[in-house]
């Protein structure tokens, strides 16, 4: 398979990334920096595998530029779509709570992408167990409740 020269900016971007969730990481107190160190490293660690991949394949199979395929079958209607339900989701937040403006949106984007409703139903489901059980109960993170509630 060969490299395509535009993965070298998704690269970029993650180091950039990395480098920035960083600096904001260093100005938490001590105890709380475990878990986003973890996962800084994590990412940091898993961009450099993929950068690793990216020159073994190039020194392999050589260099493409990639950017044909990057719009490849790209749809205007869904992409647009889909930026107003993350801006109303956005909205939504502030008024209804995470976990509500969460299911609608959720629910909204599924149906809207054609994903089977039972496919939805226990995606909806599990992302926010997951959520209230990982964020709410294990880390004692304090989801916005919103302004109605």
């Amino acid at each position: 398979m060969k490299m395509k020269k535009t993965d070298i900016g998704v690269v970029a971007f993650m180091y950039v990334i990395c480098a920035f969730f960083y600096t904001h990481m260093l100005q938490l107190e001590v105890n709380s920096q475990t878990y986003p160190r973890f996962t800084i490293t994590l990412l940091f660690g898993l961009t450099t595998l993929y950068l690793l991949t990216m020159i073994v394949n190039a020194r392999k199979y050589g260099v493409e530029s990639g950017v044909d395929k990057v719009f490849d079958g790209f749809q205007v209607v869904q992409f647009f779509v889909c930026l107003a339900l993350v801006i109303v989701y956005l909205i939504m937040m502030n008024y209804l709570g995470f976990f509500i403006a969460t299911i609608v949106f959720m629910i909204a984007a599924l149906l809207f992408l054609r994903v089977p409703v039972v496919h939805t139903a226990i995606a909806v489901a599990a992302i926010n167990l997951l959520v209230y059980l990982a964020f709410v109960k294990f880390l004692g993170v304090k989801l916005p409740a919103g302004l109605l509630f």
